[in-house]
């Protein structure tokens, strides 16, 4: 078995590996270009398991390794590096710890989500930017609408409201903007709610409703 102390950058990684069956510690520098760290892992025989410390640039490094087939356990950084009683700080000491404290059991797990929860929270974090934007859209609206005399309230968005709105007498620039504002409202509701509308389409919408929820609640418990 092979137990890899990864500490990753963005550019490159520093590497402590040692192998379990005859004891050779190994230590490299891995530059991330081409295909340099999908070819080194790959290479690896028999069971393989990497630590590395929670990063915010991360992500591609998780994928590569699940598709590997190879065991990543992401460490919480304030608990690591109060492992490291030396002051002097290095990339080629930093994987050695890391290496360490997996040897020794030590090693302080976090939880981190699967691709399959990764995947629904860019879904909800898109539905969320766009139903921000079609907010401030509505806001300028209503304020035009204030404006010149026309208190729909929420009725605004109705049917009736928006043809309302649409048949005020406005000044040329202040109509084309009204106009090119309701366009941009369509625009946006249809994109906040056609990710929705594919993903849940599907007969297991409900299991998917579930994993969605519990996707969130491990999210909030974990922050």
């Amino acid at each position: 078995m092979k137990i890899v102390g990864c500490d990753l950058h963005a550019r490159q990684q520093s590497i402590a590996m040692v192998d379990t069956e005859t004891g050779v510690l190994t230590e490299k520098v891995l530059k991330h270009e081409g295909n340099a760290v999908r070819e080194f892992y790959a290479a690896l025989e028999g069971p393989v398991v990497v630590g590395i410390e929670a990063t915010g640039a991360m992500q591609w490094f998780l994928e590569l390794l699940e598709q590997l087939g190879i065991e990543c356990r992401v460490g919480h950084p304030a608990k690591i590096r109060a492992a490291e009683t030396r002051k002097q700080k290095h990339d080629r000491r930093d994987a050695e710890v890391i290496l360490d404290l997996l040897l020794m059991n030590r090693f302080p797990d976090i939880w981190m989500p699967s691709t399959a929860q990764r995947d629904l929270r860019t879904l909800l974090r898109d539905r969320h930017q766009w139903v921000k934007m079609r907010t401030r859209l509505q806001h300028t609206l209503q304020a035009i609408a204030l404006n010149h005399a026309l208190r729909e309230g929420r009725a605004l968005w109705t049917a009736a409201g928006r043809r309302n709105l649409q048949d005020l007498t406005l000044p040329k620039y202040t109509a084309q903007r009204r106009d090119e504002l309701l366009a941009s409202i369509c625009d946006c509701s249809s994109s906040a709610w056609r990710p929705f509308s594919s993903h849940f389409s599907l007969p297991s919408r409900d299991a998917r409703t579930i994993d969605l929820a519990s996707a969130l609640r491990k999210d909030r418990c974990s922050q």
